[in-house]
């Protein structure tokens, strides 16, 4: 945790840092309450200890302007003896607690283990509210409750991995659920309720990134200006998800291998080996044995990496589950919009069906999003529909799973076969027998299956 302690008294404030540094965490110290609201301004701290006696400034006041910014910026208060009247009404102010000068180490360590149990608290209450949020929009348990017969034997394989201290590996294309399949492996695990902490790996520089993992201490670089725990940090007893592990940069590579098999880390600019207990779930989109043989990606890395792995398959995949989710963002955005809509017409549900999804779940999500705002109707029409999907004729399949074209359409020749390939594809287990059916050579149907992006 980061402390700041704001005490005009030179040798106790010194003396309180010294001892908040060797219990392992960071304090820093302001001489008065302007400097001390300065530093809070500039600082992100997790506690703030505050000697009510302040010479010509009044810590009462400086109490009321802290929580005043931060309204659950726990606060400590130090006062003297004889001045708990004090400290109680700093209390009734909205103190946390309060230590009588001088304290000893012992009861410093029970103040800062109720310390600990409020700042937990806290994190339980951010972690809930966020988890809440995405699942508004996105419910695991719509997403994951998959009637097809690929992705449920992918989360077959992940929740039978998710009890145990095993590494994943989630592969797939972008947009096809991944960071939701991590948090349901969490959820579902020993460690449901330690954090679930994310980093997105290509979303930051080299320098900044690292930082982020691992941490850094003040002076390590350019605008480190106070010591900061990274993310491994965050997340420890818990899971740590790494978005597009295959982004990570080279020189990164064998610390979190480091992080992996011994368990250990160092933050930024400093020399102190420390213990991390976090379970590792990774993500990307990218052929890592690909980038192994460009040597963009350490093979030992990825053999780490890659103790259990599952492949995300594309929504054009899931063609089964495809109107289950549309329904599912229909219900979310039109209650969010507050639009009393009845669903989708026939015409908007067969494009729904025909058109490929190159972005997966995530364009899905946007477009059922855009024609909830769009629609003129007292349903979502096909014109209210992104224009990429209204030039789809074909719809793909109907809800037998048989291909279907639009009513009142005219098809050409090129948009039958490729009804016609999905079908068979579907229907058939594996690249040989839909070849044997469809009367063509692997090799042609391998291209012809590429181009119309079914890969």
């Amino acid at each position: 945790m980061d402390f700041l302690v704001i005490d005009d008294d030179r040798t106790f404030r010194d003396a309180t840092c010294l001892l908040i540094d060797g219990e392992g965490h960071y304090a820093e110290a302001a001489c008065s309450g302007e400097l001390g609201l300065t530093e809070l301004k500039e600082g992100n701290f997790d506690s703030v200890l505050l000697d009510l006696n302040l010479g010509p400034e009044k810590g009462l006041d400086i109490l009321d302007q802290i929580l005043k910014r931060q309204p659950n910026l726990p606060v400590i208060i130090f006062t003297a003896q004889g001045s708990v009247k004090n400290a109680v009404e700093a209390m009734r102010r909205g103190a946390l607690d309060f230590l009588e000068k001088p304290f000893t180490r012992e009861q410093f360590h029970l103040v800062l283990a109720r310390l600990q149990r409020f700042h937990q608290l806290n994190q339980n209450i951010e972690r809930l509210e966020r988890e809440i949020k995405d699942s508004n929009a996105q419910s695991p348990e719509i997403l994951l409750d998959s009637s097809t017969p690929l992705m449920k034997e992918v989360m077959d394989t992940l929740l039978r991995a998710a009890k145990t201290p095993a590494s994943i590996l989630i592969v797939g294309e972008s947009g096809t659920g991944k960071s939701v399949v991590a948090r349901a492996v969490h959820q579902q695990s020993h460690l449901a309720d330690k954090p679930f902490i994310t980093v997105s790996c290509p979303s930051l520089s080299k320098e900044l990134l690292e930082s982020e993992l691992f941490g850094h201490v003040k002076g390590a670089f350019t605008g480190a200006l106070r010591d900061h725990w990274g993310k491994v940090k965050a997340a420890a007893g818990g899971t740590l998800f790494l978005d597009e592990i295959g982004d990570l940069p080279l020189e990164i590579q064998p610390k979190l291998l480091r992080l992996l098999q011994e368990r250990e880390y160092e933050r930024v600019g400093e020399n102190v080996t420390r213990q991390a207990e976090v379970r590792i779930i990774a993500a990307t989109s990218h052929d890592l044995k690909k980038r192994v043989a460009e040597g963009t990606f350490r093979e030992d890395l990825y053999f780490r990496l890659n103790v259990i792995a599952a492949e995300m398959p594309p929504l054009r995949q899931r063609q089964g589950d495809l109107i289950c989710f549309a329904g599912h963002y229909f219900k979310h955005f039109a209650t969010l919009c507050g639009r009393r809509l009845d669903g989708f017409s026939e015409e908007a549900s067969a494009a729904i069906r025909a058109y490929s999804w190159p972005g997966n779940l995530r364009e899905l999500r946007n477009a059922i999003e855009r024609a909830v705002i769009m629609a003129k109707g007292n349903k979502i029409n096909l014109g209210d529909l992104p224009a990429e999907m209204r030039g789809h004729t074909v719809a793909g399949t109907n809800g037998s799973g048989e291909a279907s074209l639009q009513v009142g359409s005219l098809v050409s020749m090129e948009q039958l076969e490729e009804a016609h390939l999905r079908k068979v594809l579907q229907r058939t287990s594996n690249l040989a027998e839909a070849a044997q059916v469809l009367g063509m050579d692997q090799a042609t149907l391998y291209r012809k299956r590429k181009k119309i992006g079914l890969e």
